[in-house]
C-alpha cells in the first residue's frame, strides 16, 4: 500500500476524496497531506442535497494532529457547486467545520486540554495562540449547552463568583440533585434571575417547575426568586448563615484584640472546627477559653451552639433552640452577634425551610472553588464570555460529541 493510500485511510477520507500527495520535512518537523477529488466528481448541494458538477475551488489549509513529533497540515481544493436552483455555492468538506482552521480531530485534542490545563498551556504545547483556542471553545461550549435537556430541574442553588478583581462577579445557578451547573451570566442583580428562567425554558425546562431554591441573604436574589420562580420556596443556605456567625465572631475578637494581645493571630483558632485544628492550635484554644470573661470565648461558644442547631432534621424540633439562639445572642451584648440574630429573624421562614429541605450551596462552594483555582492559574480570563465558557466546561457536565481516533488513525497520528 502506497502512503497516499495509507494516509487516506488514517484521515478516514471516503472517495471521491483521496490523498494524493505527501510532503515529509524532517528539517521543519513537518508532514503536508494534500487532498484531491477525482476529476468529474460530483458533490451534493450545501442547500438541497441534489448532486451537483463543480463550478470551481479554493484553496485551504487545517491543522491536523501531530504525526508523532511532527506537525502535520492537510490541504485541499474546496470545491464549489453550481446546484440549478440555488446557484453556486461552497460545500462543507468531511474532516474540518466550516471556519475553523483546524481538523475536528485536532480540535478535539484541544478540548481534551484546556478541561485539564489554562488555555495558554494549551496553546504554548501545540504552538498555537490562546485566541484561536479560545474561539474553538466558544464554538463547542454552546453547541454542547443547546442540546442540555432541563426538563427535570426542580431544586437550584444560586451563588455569586467573581470573574475579576473588584466588584465584577458572575452569578451560577446550578441543578443541586444533577450536581451541574446549568446557567451562569454576569452580574449579581434580580435581573440574572430572568436571565436563567429564560435560558430554562429554552432547554426544556419550566421557572414555574423550580421547588426549591437555596442561596444567601442577598436581597436582589430574593426579589429575582420571588419574581421569575414564583413557586420555589425559598431555603436560605446555612453554609451563609455559617458565614454571617463566623465573621460576627472574628469581628468581636479584632475589637477585643486590643486589650487582650493573646487573641493576636489566632483567628483560625475561633473558626475552624475543633477536628480541623493542629494539637498545639487546640491546647491554646483551651488555655484561652479558660478566661470566661474573655468576649471571643462567649461568641465561640454561640458559635458552636449554632452549629449544633443545624445538624436538628425537623423543623420544629429546629426551630425551638433557634429561637433560644437569637434570644440570647440579642442579649449578649455583642454587637456583631446581636446584627446575626436580627437578620436570621428578618428572614425566619426562609432559615427555618432548611430544616425541612435540607438543601445547601454546598456544591456550590465546591464549584466556585475549582473556578477560582482554574482562574488562578490562568491568571485571569480576560472577558466575561471566556470565564462563562471556561465554568461550562469544568461543571456543566456538558456532552461535546467529538470525534475520536480510530485504530487505524492511532497508528498514524500522534
Amino acid at each position: 500500500m502506497v502512503p497516499e493510500e495509507l494516509f487516506s485511510l488514517a484521515i478516514g477520507l471516503v472517495l471521491p476524496w483521496l490523498v494524493d500527495h505527501v510532503n515529509f520535512t524532517v528539517e521543519e518537523k513537518r508532514l503536508d497531506l494534500h487532498i484531491n477529488f477525482s476529476k468529474g466528481s460530483r458533490f451534493a448541494c450545501p442547500v438541497c442535497g441534489e448532486e451537483c458538477p463543480v463550478h470551481d475551488t479554493h484553496d485551504h489549509t487545517w491543522r491536523h494532529m501531530g504525526f508523532f513529533q511532527h506537525e502535520a497540515y492537510l490541504h485541499a481544493r474546496v470545491p464549489r457547486v453550481k446546484c440549478p436552483e440555488h446557484g453556486v455555492d461552497q460545500i462543507p468538506v468531511p474532516w474540518a467545520r466550516e471556519g475553523s482552521h483546524f481538523t475536528l480531530l485536532f480540535e478535539a485534542l484541544i478540548m481534551t486540554l484546556v478541561r485539564a490545563m489554562p488555555v495558554l498551556t494549551a496553546a504554548r504545547m501545540i504552538g498555537e495562540t490562546d485566541t484561536l483556542l479560545w474561539r474553538v471553545m466558544d464554538h463547542y461550549v454552546p453547541e454542547a449547552r443547546a442540546s442540555v435537556d432541563m426538563t427535570d430541574v426542580h431544586a437550584v442553588g444560586v451563588d455569586e463568583t467573581s470573574s475579576r478583581r473588584g466588584h465584577d462577579y458572575i452569578t451560577l445557578f446550578v441543578d443541586l440533585k444533577a450536581r451541574r451547573l446549568l446557567f451562569a451570566t454576569p452580574g449579581k442583580d434580580a435581573t440574572t434571575f430572568e436571565r436563567f428562567a429564560a435560558d430554562l425554558e429554552a432547554h426544556a425546562g419550566s421557572a414555574q417547575a423550580v421547588t426549591d431554591v437555596s442561596m444567601d441573604l442577598s436581597p436582589a436574589f430574593q426579589k429575582g426568586a420571588k419574581e421569575h420562580l414564583p413557586n420555589a420556596q425559598v431555603t436560605f443556605d446555612r453554609f451563609h448563615l455559617m458565614k454571617l456567625v463566623n465573621e460576627a465572631v472574628d469581628a468581636v475578637r479584632k475589637g477585643e484584640v486590643l486589650t487582650q494581645p493573646d487573641l493576636k493571630k489566632t483567628r483560625w483558632l475561633w473558626l475552624k472546627n475543633d477536628r480541623n485544628l493542629k494539637v498545639k492550635q487546640k491546647e491554646k484554644l483551651q488555655e484561652l477559653l479558660k478566661d470566661q470573661n474573655l468576649k471571643t470565648a462567649q461568641a465561640y461558644q454561640f458559635r458552636l451552639t449554632f452549629q449544633d442547631i443545624f445538624t436538628i432534621k425537623n423543623r420544629h424540633q429546629g426551630a425551638t433552640p433557634l429561637k433560644a439562639w437569637m434570644e440570647n445572642a440579642k442579649d449578649s451584648g455583642l454587637p456583631p452577634l446581636v446584627k446575626v440574630a436580627y437578620a436570621i429573624m428578618n428572614h425566619w421562614d426562609g432559615v427555618l425551610r432548611w430544616f425541612e429541605s435540607q438543601i445547601t450551596n454546598g456544591i456550590l462552594e465546591g464549584f466556585n472553588s475549582l473556578i477560582q483555582s482554574a482562574k488562578a492559574k490562568a491568571r485571569g480570563y480576560r472577558t466575561h464570555k471566556n470565564f462563562i465558557n471556561m465554568a461550562y466546561l469544568i461543571l456543566g457536565k456538558l456532552d461535546f460529541r467529538l470525534p475520536t481516533c480510530n485504530s487505524e488513525e492511532l497508528k498514524f497520528i500522534n
